[in-house]
């Protein structure tokens, strides 16, 4: 840089690394992390400065032409343990900013040779059948027994994993905020570990690390019809390594392997499904702080590391934690004499009690998500009975919180509480991967706005670690279709990439594998159906394609390539290279409504009709992400792949008019947001029969797991934006907003989760926290509220409200790697109001309603445009419809 002032009116308000946006960069795995930061000002930016510092001070320097998101690393490939810091500075044709805050970037353990310590384990085996106790571990040392003091620590590490999950304590305190950790992965690939900066946690002299390990989903009981024990080993073990660097750089490790001890934990029993089970008189005061008496503990066994091929890595993704505190909004004492707590909102987390009574009394905490004939509706969680139980070391105030534990409920009962209950002190924790939130939704219609919660909050308690369908039956998998139609909402509302790209990785392992994508990831072989089918298996190249239309990055495609073409190759292959997938297992239009509660996959939709679209849709997709990356071949093979599927779907369902022969809701409605109609006219004539559809059935839904994202944009395409609206706004059932009406705080599996008559479905498979039929939010962001995000490789933010239901205002928000961009609309008779917010490097082309494809494009800034829209709702010969 050669400017010599300061132009105060740009400054650089954020720098971020990967995935990292407001997360950790301690313990990082990627060597060459991608920098990606936000201006702000009036001037755009020209050129930059990235300044890269070593901890020996040394001072790397990187200047580039241009504006920049997601610069690959400009400097050396980090190093395990390697500690830097970098800055930036942007430059405008006035001048430049001045530096961003500094933002510390450390590599965490690379190699396997890193690794020096074995798996520590107070239970190799254990019997099956019931939920096992926790495990405490505890090891003290000296720092004089490895020849340094205090004052020669520059910093101190603690890299630690589990087979189980575990919370990891330093001198009588914890280390981290994280809970359930490791998280969950397709473990027999790959485990990940984390990194603790414990450096202030030190104590001159001795010292103690302390874990609580339990069985989690490693050993414990994971999947449905009854599921499955010790799916990925018979061990409990804790992987725990200490390093310390000295203010001379040298590095040493602290032998940890022969001083460990063991005892089992005041919990004596935990299971994600079952609940945890605490007695608090068997808690060792003081056990992990340093001069505990130990001598009755005894020693784990010790397991190589080589026994245990799977990777071990730093996570790519923000950690699991607590995310907010609910309290009770109703407490009362009901007729069986326990005491139940209504939170207001249907959640994923656990409860934390303050209680007071005698030693040996035991409170019992019951967790539903409704409440059906007065009495908690637990027959939805089947067999995760999801209880906790305290029992009270008795003598003073006692705090508690299960560790290893996690519930989906909005409902708890306390059984055998010692007290009245004016004397309850209860609150609810929020529990799910803590992910910056970065959309937003409002409208003037109280339950649209309402649904758009609902949609947040289910993807929230499912957002786990990875992306699963329910957080309180005994389930909780990572369904692969639930994901594919919802990763364009999942990525507008939250910083989600980390997770997803986690998760990405588990889905091509266990390809490998398998030979095809599972129905979920991880696989757990609990009695499903292991077979490729479309809408899910295709979530291997939806996904990914999703994360590059968001963020512009290709490397999420170079990543995940050899997965996209091996699931596209393999269906090419079952089709026999004619493009008609018509054989074997397929869920089809999963959960269609008119289908019989216990046989959820009987749609009125031909599912190999839904095959072959979705094989031509990812074959698309696997072509374009060809070219993206250069692959010129690949890209003219996939694309005649595509091309043979759409024609053998033209084929084969498709009559010369226009008519399909599945002749639903959602065979329509996927043959045109997909493109597979052969002519205009055949498409035109299928969205006027979509629209008799539609309205026959009174703008009550009749689409499942596959239909329902697509229908109000088939809609849309079909020119009927207002019939779009009559069915997004129903609010009898089967609607989105009959579940508002009756009370939910979250979306449903089902759209009669729960029957008009306050009880529950009576399938065996219910429940009232599902994300996949919140896929519609992606429609009003987009068409409601009219934000449509930049195209990869463009600047540019179309602006495009289709204003319509007797909405009067609309508003959404989206953080992008710009900065926040929004709109919000509002309409008073004919008159029309659009305000637009554009960040600095975006431009703006805002279409006004009944403009046509006219657009008037503005700058960075804050802009309101006027007009005047008239609507169907404003023609008086129209007869009134009842949408709220």
């Amino acid at each position: 840089m050669t400017s010599t002032f300061t132009d105060a009116a740009v400054s650089v308000d954020g720098l971020w690394l990967e995935n990292r946006r407001g997360a950790s960069t301690l313990g990082i795995a990627e060597t060459r992390p991608r920098l990606s930061w936000l201006v702000s000002g009036d001037s755009p930016q020209t050129s930059f400065t990235v300044e890269c510092r070593a901890s020996d001070e040394t001072v790397s320097v990187y200047d580039a032409e241009g504006t920049a998101a997601s610069i690959a690393w400009p400097f050396s490939p980090l190093r395990s343990r390697e500690r830097v810091s970098v800055r930036v500075q942007v430059s405008t044709a006035d001048g430049h900013s001045a530096w961003s805050a500094s933002v510390s970037v450390e590599a965490g353990l690379l190699e396997r040779s890193d690794w020096t310590e074995p798996f520590v384990s107070p239970s190799p085996s254990a019997s099956q059948g019931e939920p096992r106790p926790g495990y405490l571990l505890r090891n003290e040392w000296d720092l004089a027994s490895v020849g340094v003091g205090i004052d020669d620590v520059r910093h101190a590490r603690v890299y630690s994993t589990a087979h189980g999950v575990y919370e990891l304590e330093l001198n009588g305190g914890p280390v981290s905020p994280d809970v359930l950790a490791p998280g969950w992965t397709s473990y027999r690939h790959r485990l990940r570990y984390q990194t603790a900066d414990i450096t202030d946690r030190l104590r001159p002299g001795r010292n103690t690390l302390g874990v609580w390990l339990a069985d989690g989903w490693y050993r414990g009981r994971i999947g449905f019809d009854g599921g499955l024990w010790d799916y990925y080993g018979q061990d409990v073990s804790a992987l725990v390594q200490l390093e310390l660097t000295l203010t001379d750089g040298e590095l040493l490790r602290v032998p940890l392997a022969d001083s460990w001890q063991y005892r089992p934990a005041p919990i004596t029993a935990a299971g994600l499904y079952e609940g945890e089970t605490y007695d608090a008189r068997l808690l060792p005061r003081g056990w992990s702080m340093p001069g505990f008496d130990a001598t009755s503990w005894a020693q784990p066994e010790l397991l190589a590391l080589d026994a245990f091929p799977a990777t071990i890595e730093a996570p790519v993704g923000p950690a699991i934690r607590v995310t907010e505190v609910l309290e009770p909004v109703t407490i009362e004492r009901v007729a069986s004499g326990r005491i139940r707590l209504d939170f207001g909102q249907n959640i994923a987390g656990k409860l934390r009690i303050r209680v007071n009574g005698r030693a040996g009394e035991t409170v019992r905490l019951h967790h539903a998500e409704v409440i059906e004939n007065g009495e908690l509706g637990v027959r939805p969680l089947r067999t995760a009975v999801s209880i906790d139980s305290y029992t009270l070391a008795g003598g003073r105030l006692e705090e508690w919180t299960p560790r290893f534990t996690l519930h989906g409920f909005r409902y708890a009962e306390l059984e055998g509480w010692p007290g009245d209950i004016d004397t309850v002190d209860v609150v609810a924790l929020v529990v799910h991967s803590e992910m910056q939130r970065t959309g937003w939704f409002t409208s003037s219609h109280p339950g649209l706005n309402r649904l758009h919660e609902n949609i947040v909050w289910s993807m929230r308690d499912n957002f786990v670690d990875l992306p699963t369908d329910c957080p309180q039956r005994d389930e909780r998998m990572g369904w692969t279709g639930d994901i594919q139609v919802f990763a364009p909402t999942a990525l507008y509302l939250y910083g989600a990439q980390g997770v997803l790209t986690s998760w990405l990785r588990d889905v091509a392992h266990e390809q490998r594998d398998h030979g095809h994508v599972p129905n979920f990831v991880p696989w757990v072989e609990c009695g499903f159906p292991d077979f490729p089918t479309a809408a899910w298996g295709d979530a291997a190249v939806i996904v990914p394609w999703a994360l590059y239309q968001h963020d512009h990055d290709p490397s999420i495609l170079a990543n995940q390539y050899e997965s996209m073409t091996a699931w596209v190759d393999l269906v090419d292959d079952l089709t026999g290279q004619t493009g008609l997938w018509n054989t074997g297992f397929q869920l089809g239009d999963w959960l269609d409504p008119a289908a019989p509660p216990n046989s959820p996959g009987s749609s009125h939709t031909d599912k190999y009709l839904v095959a072959t679209a979705y094989h031509a849709l990812t074959a698309r997709l696997l072509a374009e992400s060809a070219i993206v990356l250069g692959h010129s071949e690949d890209a003219v093979r996939y694309g005649r792949v595509a091309e043979r599927a759409v024609a053998a779907f033209q084929k084969e369902f498709l009559s010369p008019n226009g008519r399909l022969v599945s002749d639903t809701v959602t065979s329509i409605s996927v043959a045109l947001v997909f493109e597979l109609f052969a002519t205009p006219e055949q498409a035109a004539r299928a969205g006027a029969r979509l629209i008799e559809l539609v309205a026959a059935s009174d703008y009550r839904i009749t689409t499942g797991f596959v239909g329902t994202p697509l229908v109000c944009d088939a809609l849309t395409i079909a020119g009927g934006v207002d019939h779009a609206y009559h069915l997004l706004l129903q609010d009898e059932p089967p609607s989105w907003l009959y579940q508002v009406g009756m009370g939910a705080t979250t979306i449903w599996e089902r759209w009669d989760s729960m029957l008009p008559d306050g009880s529950i479905n009576p399938g065996g498979m219910t429940s009232f926290n599902h994300y996949a039929l919140g896929a519609v939010a992606d429609f009003m962001h987009r068409v409601v509220a009219g934000l449509n995000l930049p195209e990869p490789g463009s600047d540019v933010v179309v602006i495009k409200p289709r204003p319509g239901g007797g909405l009067t205002q609309a508003a959404t928000r989206h953080l992008t790697t710009h900065g926040e961009v929004g709109v919000e609309w509002s309409r008073r008779g004919t008159d029309f109001t659009i305000d637009v917010d554009v960040p600095l490097g975006l431009r703006a082309r805002v279409t006004l309603p009944g403009s046509d494809d006219a657009f008037i494009e503005v700058g960075q800034g804050k802009h309101r445009l006027v007009g005047e829209f008239r609507s169907a709702e404003d023609d008086p010969r129209k007869p009134a419809k009842r949408l709220w």
